[in-house]
Order: structure tokens, then sequence, then C-alpha cells
């Protein structure tokens, strides 16, 4: 392995060894998250973690991780792979050096599906094997899994799988995984009626429960999230665009990083709204960020069990957010704990951003009942939905 970044504490007497395996294990976004919590939550309940990433990434994507944790992280490229190309025809056929390049790169793939082989075979009876993302299950599916329990997972809505590579990845590669799992019933049975048959949902946990909700008196709606397309940053500023002009006395905190931010800047000003809106960058205090706030709002254009939403709910916020998925409103039930606005519509969205921030009474209403609402997704719960599972599969 090209890179071991730390080392798990004296083992445990007791538990399994859980390997979560992701794409990168340091990239900004809810996946890496939910990685470190739930290898935390697992580590608790006295498992012998190991997060594992196929590759780095660029600085400028890296989320940071605390210098000492109590699992093992693992990377096992040194630098990203070159990506896979399709040889279309007879003149792909004929390219020989692309050939070549791929046939070095399967190679490669081989040598590092090896060492993770290696890391399986070291591993106690009952083991489990968490796959997180498609593209990583390219190198478990070379590896020798012989012996682990192996779980595939989509962090996406399925509709949003269908939009891309993934939903054809997905069906290569998991249909003979132990589980599949995605974050919603609603995605389980869309995945079950195109043909999948071991496909069931978990939700992801709360990252934090904080004691009361956010006193919710600054003048702030708050957004946090990558400053990536997906996130639809840019629909929220045009959102606010339409809402701000009656609320002048409110800014727009976006909380995040990411490759779109000097566009996204420019947009601002090209709405005539860069006085109002406040570039926080990204923050490892997101409890701290929200507890300034009074509302949070959420604009993507694709989720799957969105974690920024949780988060706020749990800090007491309502919640403003395109209905851009199943997850999102499984999370969120309109009128009752935040507002949904049409995905992509933005004037709507901006009308509900318009009615929290004008109604006080509103804005108490649905953040205390966010605060209630949401704790039906407790780590310590969903971690005994975890550990069902995994005695389920293990008979």
């Amino acid at each position: 392995m090209s890179q071991q970044t730390s080392t798990a504490p004296e083992e445990a007497a007791g538990g399994r060894d859980v390997f979560l395996v992701s794409n990168s294990v340091d990239e900004l976004g809810g996946v890496t998250t939910w990685s470190h919590q739930m290898a935390r939550l697992f580590t608790d309940r006295g498992h012998r973690v190991h997060v594992i990433g196929i590759a780095p990434v660029a600085e400028e994507i890296r989320q940071q991780l605390p210098e000492e944790l109590p699992y093992a992280t693992t990377t096992l490229y040194d630098a990203h792979p070159p990506a896979a190309r399709r040889l279309h025809g007879i003149k792909g056929r004929l390219n020989a050096p692309e050939r070549r390049r791929q046939a070095a790169r399967r190679a490669k793939m081989r040598v590092k599906a090896e060492v993770l082989s290696g890391l399986l075979r070291a591993a106690r009876p009952g083991a489990v094997v968490i796959v997180t993302q498609v593209w990583a299950m390219e190198w478990v599916a070379l590896a020798d899994t012989k012996g682990c329990t192996v779980i595939g997972m989509s962090h996406e809505s399925f509709e949003a799988s269908q939009k891309s590579t993934r939903g054809n990845r997905v069906r290569r590669y998991y249909t003979e995984v132990d589980r599949m799992l995605v974050l919603t019933p609603e995605d389980a049975d869309l995945w079950i009626r195109s043909g999948m048959e071991n496909v069931s949902s978990m939700p992801n946990p709360l990252p934090f429960m904080p004691g009361s909700p956010a006193p919710r008196t600054e003048k702030v709606v708050a957004s946090v999230g990558r400053l990536a397309f997906e996130k639809g940053v840019d629909l929220l500023l045009d959102a606010w665009a339409d809402a701000c002009p009656q609320h002048p006395d409110w800014v727009l905190r976006i909380y995040g990083a990411g490759v779109e931010e000097a566009t996204l800047r420019a947009h601002a000003a090209e709405l005539g709204v860069e006085d109002s809106v406040q570039w926080m960058g990204s923050t490892s205090d997101v409890l701290g960020a929200l507890g300034g706030a009074s509302v949070f709002a959420q604009a993507s254009r694709a989720e799957g069990f969105p974690i920024t939403l949780l988060e706020a709910m749990a800090a007491g916020l309502p919640v403003a957010a395109f209905d851009c998925a199943p997850g999102v409103r499984e999370i969120v039930r309109h009128g009752e704990d935040g507002l949904l606005a049409r995905l992509g519509n933005t004037m709507e969205l901006a009308g509900q951003l318009d009615r929290l921030m004008a109604n006080r009474e509103l804005r108490e209403r649905l953040g205390d009942s966010a605060f209630r609402h949401v704790q039906r997704y407790s780590s310590a719960d969903i971690t005994d939905r975890w550990e069902e599972l995994f005695s389920f599969l293990e008979r």
C-alpha cells in the first residue's frame, strides 16, 4: 500500500473487523463525513475499523481530518489513477497506444486490489466490507473478499444514478454483493423494480444532537456545502436575489469551499447581491455556524440523504430547500418542520425564504418541530440498525 495515514489502537477484545472503502478517505463531501462518523460509531461499539480510500485528492477539495484517529486509514494509490476510457468501434480497437494504457491501468488495479486482499485476509471471522461508492467497488470486486460480508452503498437518489454512468455501474458491480443499501425506502423500491433484488435502505445518522435549538435571533440565512454544480449555489443566489430586496437587513451566509467559488462570486456580483452575501469558507464548527443563523437554505440539484439538512434541523433551524430527492422529502415534512420548493424553481424557493424571513412565529414553530422530528435519526438508533444488519447477513 502506498499511504498509511494512521494506525488503529490496540485491538478490542470483541467486535468485528469493519472496512469502510470509499473513493478517498478525505475528500470534501457528505460521503467522507458519513464514513468517518460511522467509523467512530463502530469503534465506540468495540469494532476494529479500517477506512480505506482508493486515491488521494487535490488539496483544494481535501477535508481536514484530526491528526489522531481511533481507527486505521489507508490510501491505495500515491496519485489518482488514469481514467478508464471506452474503446469504440474499429478505430478504438486499433488504437494501440490507448489499449496499452488501459492494459497498464488494469494491471495496476490488480496490484492495488491485492493490497486490499491482504488487509481483508488478515481480518477476523465475521468481517464486514462496506463499499460507500461504486467506483471504489471496482477494486473491491478484484480483491479476495472470501469470508467477508460485502455491502455496497449508493449515497445518491435512484434518479440521480440513472442520469449518470453510475446507474449501469451499480447494476454491474452491486448485483452480487450481500446487500445493496440506499438511503430511503422509496429509492430501494425503485431499484427493486428496476431488477435489483438485494436492495434495502439505511438512512444517515445525525452528526450531532444539541440539547436545545439555536436561539434563531440573527437575521441570517445559512447554507452549508461544497461549492460545486450539483449543490446548486448558483440557484440559491438566484432565489436570494428575488427574496432579499424585501428583507434588506438579512444576509445570506454561505459556508463551503470548492472549484466554483470564483464563478459563484461573480454570479452574485452580476445579480447585485454581493453586499448581502457573506462567503465564509469551510468550517469545522458546523453547529456553531448554524447557531448564528435563523433559517437554513439548500438549493441542490441532486442529493441522497443530505447530512446538511440533518445538521440544520438538529440545530433547530427551519429549512427552505428544493425537493430534489426522496431523501429530502423523507427528512423534511413540508409545512411541519420546513418548506420545500419544486426542483429548479428559484422563484418558489425565494417565496419560501421570504415566508421564513418575514414571519418569526413561523420560524419558531417549524424550527422547534425540526428539532424534535430529526431525533428519529439519532446515531444510537442508526448504529443499532447496522448491528442488526451485520448479524442478519452473517446467518
